[in-house]
């Protein structure tokens, strides 16, 4: 299709959707997708924007586009991965202050009166600017009692310090309760990790993650939780990124064998 001239491929998209949705007819959807937002600077060049917020201003604008495709399919529970803990601290201050701003705006519309999804933030929110964090757990908190699909936003997230700070929770708990912390050293398991992860409500596993822009790497995200996750990586920019290519990532994982280490 990408060898076609642009008309052509408008034309002929609605017919290949179509074929793409039929394919998926009797699979069983991914309960939890975890997508990674990636491209968005490197789209805005493209796009001869001098400003590379442009990108990240269009991508957010796609994100509810986004979830409503996952709901479309029957997605329980989505991660977005908006900004790493690696970004806060690797990323110039003139391209930071506005992508702050640009991720607690798109919060704020997911968490808006009249949306169907529960919407969480997880990361070291300590990491931002304290009116960034506290904007974004506000507009979660407004979403509690909602019982749609779960939304988690990562934002100055990263994998190893999420399963660090599941460790010393762990500790924590364990001591406030009354334990003896040499106790806990010898029986420290794989469930006290999962129960005091950033979002420990059954969000352990990840079925499937989608990674834009061509990059072929975790980047930190989801560590723990992607132990037996299906990888799908796709060519397109952030912005770019078309239902039918999450179509096609869905076809993916419908198509795979999952065996789970067995």
């Amino acid at each position: 299709m990408g060898l076609l001239p642009t008309w052509m491929r408008d034309a002929v998209m609605p017919l290949y959707e179509s074929r793409v949705i039929k394919g998926l007819a009797g699979m069983e959807p991914p309960r939890h997708v975890g997508i990674m937002l990636d491209g968005n600077r490197r789209w805005a060049r493209a796009a001869g924007h001098r400003d590379v917020a442009e990108g990240y201003r269009v991508g957010g604008a796609k994100v509810g586009e986004f979830l409503g495709w996952c709901q479309d399919a029957g997605v329980e529970h989505v991660s977005l991965f908006m900004l790493s803990d690696d970004n806060m601290a690797g990323r110039p201050e003139k391209e930071l202050v506005p992508l702050l701003g640009i991720i607690q705006d798109t919060v704020a519309g997911l968490a808006a009166s009249g949306m169907p999804w529960r919407v969480r933030v997880i990361g070291s929110l300590d990491l931002l600017p304290a009116e960034h964090a506290a904007a974004l757990k506000e507009a979660a908190a407004a979403t509690e009692a909602r019982g749609g699909m779960l939304v988690d936003v990562a934002v100055g997230y990263g994998g190893r310090r999420e399963i660090v700070d599941a460790v010393r929770t762990a500790f924590r708990r364990h001591i406030e309760a009354g334990g003896d912390p040499a106790e806990l050293a010898d029986t420290i398991d794989i469930d006290h990790i999962s129960a005091n992860l950033y979002n420990s409500h059954g969000a352990d596993r990840t079925d499937l993650i989608i990674r834009t822009s061509g990059e072929q790497r975790l980047s930190g995200f989801l560590l723990w939780q992607s132990a037996y996750s299906e990888m799908y990586f796709e060519d397109v920019c952030w912005p770019d990124f078309r239902r039918v290519d999450f179509l096609r990532a869905l076809r993916s994982y419908g198509l795979r064998e999952r065996r789970f280490g067995k």
